[in-house]
C-alpha cells in the first residue's frame, strides 16, 4: 500500500477498509473461503511508516518499491500516492506480475492511462481504479430511483461540489498544498472531472461533449511548513457536459465556495416524472404528482418552504463505507475472477475528460469526447 501517510490513503484505505476488513475477521466469501488482507505500507517516511504500523500492530513496512515488487509474497499493489508518482509506480508494479488497484486519475494523461491498461491486459493481472463515489449512499438511492424508472426521461443534472480550503496562513488548509500546484498534478478539474465521469456515466449515460471555464481565485497560499507559495493550478472548475441520450449536466466544482447546502456534493436530478436530490448519504424527491404549482410573484413573500415540498427515500438497507466496500469487490476480483467492471480502462476514461476539460478551458469552446477502446 503506496502512499498511506497521505490522508486519503491512510483514512479511507488502510484504517477504514483494510483494517476494519481485519477487524471483522478477514473478507469471507461465503463459500468457506475467508480473504485476510496483510497490508505492506511503503512509501518515502520511514519513521511515519513505523508510527502507523506501531499504532495498528502491523508489521511490514518499507521505503523500496522494487524490493516490494519483488516479493512473491506480495499479490496486490495499491497506489494512493501523489499524481504525479502513480503511473511510473504501477508500471512497475505491472511489470512485476503484480495485481494492481489505484487512485485516481491514474496518470497525467489520456496517452499513459491508456498504456497503463494496455499493459495490464498484456501482461494479464487484475486491475483495477477506486471509484467511491458510485458507492455513497446517496447515489446508491439515485440509481435505484433511475433503475426503477422513477424520472421517466432524465432532462438534466446539475452538480454542486465543494468548500472552502483555507489559505493556510491564519488557519491551516485542509488540503496538501500540491494540490494547488499544475506542475505537481495539481488541480480540481484533474481531482473531481474523473469522478464526474463516472458518475454520469455509471448512472445516466457516457459524456459526448464537455465544455469547461476554470478559474484560480485563491491565487496565494501557504504550505504545511507555513511558506507562501503561488498557487499554479485551477481551484474551481464549472463543467456543462453532454451526455447520451441528450441528457445535460452541469456541474461547478470548487475549493473556493462556503457550503450553504445539505451536503458537501448535491446533485439535482430533473425528469419528466419527478425530480431528485442526492447528496453523499440523503436523497429526496418530488413526484410529478406531487409536484406544487409554483407562480412567480416579487411583490408576495413565499408562503411555504419549497424544500418541505420534498420526501425522503428511505434507506431500505444498510450501507457500507463507500471504499471498504469496492476493496472487497477487488479483493473478491483477484481471488476469484469475479466480474469487475472499474478497471483502468474506466480509469482512463476519467483521465481523458479531465484532459479535455482543460483543453476546453484554454480553447474557450466545446470538446468532443469520443470513445475510447484498447
Amino acid at each position: 500500500m503506496n502512499g498511506v501517510t497521505g490522508r486519503m490513503g491512510y483514512r479511507q484505505h488502510l484504517v477504514r477498509s483494510i483494517l476494519a476488513l481485519r477487524e471483522q475477521g478477514g473478507l469471507d466469501l461465503g463459500d468457506g473461503t475467508v480473504l485476510w488482507p496483510e497490508p505492506v505500507l511503503l512509501g518515502r517516511r520511514e519513521h511515519a511508516l513505523r508510527e502507523i504500523a506501531a499504532r495498528h500492530g502491523l508489521e511490514h513496512v518499507s521505503t523500496d518499491l522494487d524490493a516490494v515488487l519483488a516479493d512473491p509474497d506480495v499479490d496486490i499493489y495499491f497506489d494512493a500516492q501523489v499524481t504525479a508518482a502513480r503511473e511510473e509506480a504501477l508500471r512497475k508494479a505491472i511489470a512485476a506480475g503484480k495485481h494492481v488497484y489505484t487512485e485516481k486519475p491514474t496518470a497525467t494523461g489520456l496517452a499513459g492511462a491508456l498504456e497503463l491498461a494496455r499493459l495490464a491486459r498484456e501482461k494479464g493481472v487484475r486491475h483495477g481504479v477506486v471509484q467511491d463515489k458510485l458507492f455513497l449512499p446517496g447515489l446508491l438511492k439515485l440509481k435505484r430511483l433511475v433503475d426503477g424508472g422513477f424520472f421517466g426521461r432524465v432532462l438534466s443534472v446539475r452538480g454542486e461540489f465543494g468548500y472552502w480550503v483555507f489559505e493556510g496562513d491564519w488557519q491551516r488548509a485542509q488540503r496538501p498544498s500540491w494540490n494547488y500546484r499544475a506542475e505537481d498534478g495539481g488541480g480540481i478539474v484533474v481531482d473531481m472531472f474523473p469522478h464526474w465521469e463516472y458518475v454520469l456515466h455509471e448512472l445516466f449515460g457516457r459524456v459526448t461533449s464537455v465544455q469547461a471555464l476554470t478559474a484560480t481565485h485563491v491565487p496565494r497560499r501557504w504550505d504545511e511548513h507555513g511558506r507562501p507559495y503561488t498557487a499554479t493550478a485551477d481551484d474551481a472548475a464549472y463543467g456543462l457536459f453532454e451526455l447520451d441520450g441528450g441528457v445535460v449536466a452541469q456541474i461547478n466544482s470548487s475549493w473556493a465556495v462556503r457550503v450553504h447546502r445539505d451536503e458537501l456534493v448535491e446533485f439535482q436530478v430533473d425528469g419528466t416524472q419527478g425530480s431528485a436530490v442526492a447528496g453523499l448519504r440523503d436523497c429526496r424527491v418530488q413526484h410529478r404528482s406531487a409536484t406544487p404549482k409554483p407562480v412567480w410573484n416579487p411583490d408576495v413573500p413565499a408562503t411555504e418552504r419549497f424544500r418541505d415540498q420534498w420526501q425522503q427515500v428511505p434507506d431500505n438497507g444498510e450501507f457500507k463505507n463507500g471504499f471498504k466496500a469496492q476493496w472487497e469487490l477487488f479483493l473478491q476480483h483477484v481471488h476469484t475472477g469475479a466480474p469487475y467492471r472499474w478497471d483502468l480502462l474506466a480509469g482512463a476514461r476519467g483521465v481523458q475528460l479531465a484532459e479535455l476539460g482543460l483543453k476546453s478551458a484554454v480553447e474557450g469552446r466545446r470538446q468532443t469526447v469520443p470513445e475510447i477502446a484498447l
